[in-house]
């Protein structure tokens, strides 16, 4: 395809670390490779992280200053962030917007503004969500809202998928059989991917300690709870196991209370808070990786620890499944007794010889790679581009004929309201509301800040030439571009 403006949207990126703040950097890596123009748009992460600033290679990454409430997301500022996303994407010449990540705020209202300016749009959605909890169902509402209009939808998993047209509602009616629901053509699967070069077994251990290695976020959902109720039982049935645990959060306390009341300390190493530059050097201390997540979409620490020739035991949860072979990985029900039954026929492979480290890295390699997941969303990015331009109320005309089955054009005009009110008796009306008033603000901020009076940025720049330049000359040129300050 053509070389295009992208701009990845999300509230998850560096210096915090993580897998949809990876994802977003390689892949934002590798599209600049394939010479397209990508900038990435997040909120401020420091008080002095604000404004504009470069990663390599040749990656303009804005920092609005926004702060964050809990978990690195933002507080919904569907109104206050509609300037700063207008003056970018209309100076970057964006011509589709990436959002990534269901609780990114920044994200939804990226899509949501868009379509005001006409530029096209693609969600991807790197984690799973339940029907019950708070969280949930106000996350799911707004994600139905976001989803309405946006061009297409990619997901990490095939799990992952049906968990996101079932949240976001994604069907269509039949045609020919309006009884009958099917899900949207728009709705893709790619999944994440890693540099395998980065995570290459480590020297040849011997079997006489086997260790076992636990690299998570220590809270619930990561599954914890079912660590520290069969990390002593394994400990006690395997005298020859140790445990190496890294990661921080709400259940440390919990770890900790376990290694104390067993009295294994020497046997549980706890690391704390993990620098992903140290993944590998702790991967390589260990046989055997240990997931007990209650839920997942992909697991790319699973991937990495794989690729790094350790043998995984993990819950048979979410995407999990659709990750290894099964000769490199053991599934346990996400229950005390099948976690240990699990873990012990780990330790019995591991000590009979049975893995190949060497053999296992060579085989992820051919698996993942970000070449092909750059490639396939490449494709996603055409098909969006290609296919008819649509306004905002019109698709929501088109999208509630088809939906609705009526019977003439003027029948859907009620049914474009009724359509947005079927969110909810609280949920509809209000984003009916935002909307309106979004339209009205922007026409309000068309006229107070006129697209003749924007700098905006050259675009006429070789990317791979670019990532050629020394930091003096990437200054002179961003300065030369006309770039924005923020700060």
């Amino acid at each position: 395809m053509n070389p295009i403006s992208i701009a990845m949207i999300s509230d998850f990126f560096h210096p915090n670390v993580g897998g949809v703040e990876n994802h977003i950097y390689m892949l934002s890596a590798k599209l600049i490779e394939k010479g397209h123009k990508v900038i990435v748009i997040t909120h401020s992460h420091a008080p002095d992280r604000v404004g504009v600033r470069w990663l390599l290679p040749s990656l303009k990454v804005y920092y609005i200053p926004f702060l964050a409430i809990a978990s690195s997301a933002t507080l919904p500022n569907f109104f206050t962030s509609l300037p700063y996303l207008r003056t970018i994407l209309l100076r970057e010449h964006v011509h589709l917007i990436h959002a990534h990540a269901s609780l990114s705020s920044i994200g939804h209202e990226g899509i949501l503004h868009s379509h005001l300016m006409g530029i096209r749009t693609v969600f991807t959605d790197h984690s799973l969500f339940g029907f019950e909890d708070a969280a949930s169902i106000l996350t799911n509402k707004l994600l139905i809202g976001t989803l309405k209009n946006v061009d297409a939808v990619i997901c990490v998993s095939h799990t992952g998928r049906e968990n996101t047209v079932l949240r976001g509602e994604l069907f269509e009616r039949d045609t020919k059989n309006p009884s009958q629901l099917s899900v949207r053509q728009n709705v893709y699967v790619i999944p994440n991917a890693l540099v395998a070069d980065e995570f290459k077994p480590g020297p040849q251990k011997t079997t006489e300690i086997i260790t076992i290695i636990v690299l998570s976020r220590l809270a619930y959902r990561k599954g914890i709870d079912l660590l520290v109720a069969t990390a002593p039982r394994i400990c006690a049935a395997f005298p020859n196991v140790r445990f190496i645990v890294g990661g921080d959060g709400p259940k440390l306390i919990d770890l900790l209370q376990m290694r104390e009341k067993h009295l294994l300390q020497d046997r549980i190493e706890l690391l704390g808070s993990v620098r992903h530059s140290d993944v590998r050097s702790v991967l390589h201390q260990g046989a055997i990786f240990m997931n007990t997540s209650l839920t997942e979409s992909f697991g790319i620490a699973i991937l990495e620890a794989a690729c790094a020739g350790l043998y995984v035991v993990s819950t048979r949860v979410g995407g999990v499944p659709e990750i290894l072979p099964k000769e490199m990985i053991s599934f346990a029900e996400p229950e005390e007794d099948d976690v240990v039954r699990a873990m012990s026929e780990a330790i019995r492979i591991v000590g009979a010889g049975k893995h190949d480290p060497q053999k296992a890295h060579e085989r992820v390699k051919t698996f993942y790679n970000w070449e092909d997941v750059a490639a396939r969303t490449e494709k996603v990015y055409d098909a969006v581009i290609k296919s008819p331009q649509i306004e905002l109320w019109e698709r929501m005309q088109r999208q509630d004929f088809q939906s609705a089955n009526c019977v003439s054009l003027a029948e859907c005009r009620f049914t474009v309201i009724s359509r947005t009110m079927q969110l909810g008796p609280f949920a509809g009306p209000i984003y009916t509301i935002i909307l309106i008033v979004d339209c009205l603000f922007f026409v309000f901020l068309e006229w107070w800040m006129p697209r003749e009076d924007l700098d905006f940025v050259n675009t006429h720049w070789d990317p791979k030439k670019f990532a050629q330049l020394t930091e003096r000359e990437r200054a002179k040129a961003a300065q030369q571009s006309c770039t924005p300050r923020l700060s």
